[in-house]
């Protein structure tokens, strides 16, 4: 796999599949990550519940980063506080607000996507309440997914039932897309991706400067999906169809309780690295 996309993985939260996840990242060898934003929710962070497949997915990327695998953070809302360390480096890690891409002589724009949503940026405080609440939500999905497979009728999402039922938030993602598209063709970019909305997609916008390539990697909450690029191609990930991740076991070992000390032991002892990584995934250079 010459690049894998990542946003929206909430780790810290209920919400968040780290196995899934982890079952995916240990399926592929990626030459390049992106982590385009809402990685660790620093908003709902909390201290009593971070269970052992949250820091596994974490000590994963650390370890891609120890073997020199180009990884752009590019924080989000629920992250945002990692903004401050814009152009920060570590061996091949690089925190950055965007990221700007030149694949096969095309241009590619990455961003989180939370400077386009209006109630990030003038209710800053209804925002994170209304994550209290998607979050909450999810929790009850699945008290009702266990009950709703032990009656034999399958899983259901409440979260996509009141996005796709409710006229404003169906609005909104499609305000978000247009708007996303119009700014990249304006700058002259023929791919733009985003995360932010939770809603995986790859479709081509027309706009009055052209045509842009718009992609969402989507989310580890409710879609569990991921962007990947490879033999010159995009194409949306998804968990549910990858039979191979599925099967992975990922407690083949018993992980031991460390303490919070002992794993920032473990992860400073992996990223003690040298060097400066680099984007080398074909035809592709990192502006």
């Amino acid at each position: 796999m010459d690049i894998v996309v990542l946003s929206d993985i909430h780790l810290g939260t209920y919400g968040c599949h780290a196995r899934e996840l982890l079952q995916y990242l240990k399926s592929i060898k990626p030459k390049a990550v992106v982590l385009n934003g809402d990685i660790i929710d620093i908003w709902q962070f909390k201290k009593r519940y971070w269970p052992s497949t949250h820091m596994m997915v974490v000590k994963h990327l650390v370890g891609l980063i120890a073997k020199q695998v180009p990884v752009y953070y590019i924080p989000g809302n629920h992250d945002e506080m990692l903004r401050r360390f814009k152009d920060f480096k570590l061996g091949s890690l690089k925190i950055t607000n965007k990221l700007s891409l030149k694949i096969n002589n095309e241009n590619v724009w990455i961003f989180h996507g939370d400077v386009f949503d209006v109630v990030m940026q003038h209710s800053r405080w209804l925002a994170k309440l209304g994550a209290i609440g998607y979050d909450t939500l999810i929790l009850i999905n699945r008290f009702v997914n266990f009950f709703s497979e032990k009656m034999g009728r399958g899983k259901i999402s409440l979260s996509k039932k009141v996005k796709n039922s409710v006229k404003s938030a169906v609005k909104f993602i499609n305000n978000f897309e247009d708007t996303v598209c119009e700014i990249a063709a304006e700058n002259k970019y023929d791919y733009v991706i985003c995360g932010h909305i939770h809603h995986p997609e790859i479709k081509t916008m027309d706009t009055k400067n052209g045509s842009v390539v718009y992609m969402n990697s989507g989310d580890w909450i409710e879609n569990l999906t991921a962007l990947e690029y490879n033999q010159g191609a995009w194409s949306i990930y998804r968990y549910a169809d990858d039979l191979v991740a599925q099967a992975i076991d990922i407690e083949k070992k018993q992980h031991k309780k460390d303490s919070a000390k002992e794993m920032m032991a473990s992860l400073m002892q992996e990223l003690n690295i040298s060097g400066n990584g680099t984007l080398q995934a074909g035809n592709i250079e990192a502006a």
